[in-house]
């Protein structure tokens, strides 16, 4: 029985970003149960805006592939995703919308179909991003995903986390912790 893998990332490129310091915490969370976690940052996996065209005449960027490749090894993701303008981010949708792009000798949606995925979001807004986990779970369970019922959702992250990248509500440090324990639990018990 091989231990199952999880991918972890942030639907944001910026450096300080809130939410590549939340997805930290839930890794902690999943690496507590006992999975492999891979954490990622999008920023090394550039990529054009989708365009069919571009696709057709090229095929697939190389980061698409690269990235595609690493989503197939897991079984699992962990997605702290930033609200912009009450929906996804163009990062992460772009990042989708290319993963999600079949290639030959593929089946179709395989990074995606019967993965199990957390979500987790961070704002300087009142509701911590709650309105772009909407269509993040959304997006995601119409691709194939099984997308946990629990999440988090931290506002006013410009005061919620310490300088070393703990939040300083720990009930809410414990819930994050538990959504990346969650999705490492199913997938401890669909592997044995």
């Amino acid at each position: 029985m091989t231990k199952p893998k999880i991918l972890a990332f942030a639907g944001s490129t910026r450096s300080d970003s809130f939410n590549k310091k939340l997805i930290k915490i839930a890794v902690d969370g999943a690496i507590d149960v006992g999975v492999e976690v891979t954490l990622i940052d999008l920023r090394d996996f550039p990529m054009p805006l989708y365009d069919g065209d571009l696709e057709q005449r090229e095929g697939l960027p190389t980061n698409t592939r690269k990235l595609k490749d690493l989503m197939l090894t897991h079984q699992g993701f962990l997605i702290s995703s930033p609200e912009y303008n009450s929906s996804i981010s163009g990062v992460l949708k772009n990042t989708i919308d290319w993963t999600t792009r079949q290639t030959e000798g593929e089946s179709p949606l395989a990074c995606y179909k019967g993965k199990i995925a957390g979500l987790m979001s961070a704002s300087p807004g009142g509701l911590g991003g709650l309105r772009g986990l909407v269509h993040v779970r959304s997006i995601l369970e119409n691709i194939g995903v099984l997308v946990i019922p629990d999440q988090v959702a931290i506002a006013k992250a410009h005061e919620a986390f310490n300088s070393d990248g703990t939040l300083k509500n720990k009930t809410q440090e414990e819930q994050v912790k538990n959504i990346g324990a969650s999705v490492a639990k199913i997938l401890m018990k669909l592997n044995s």
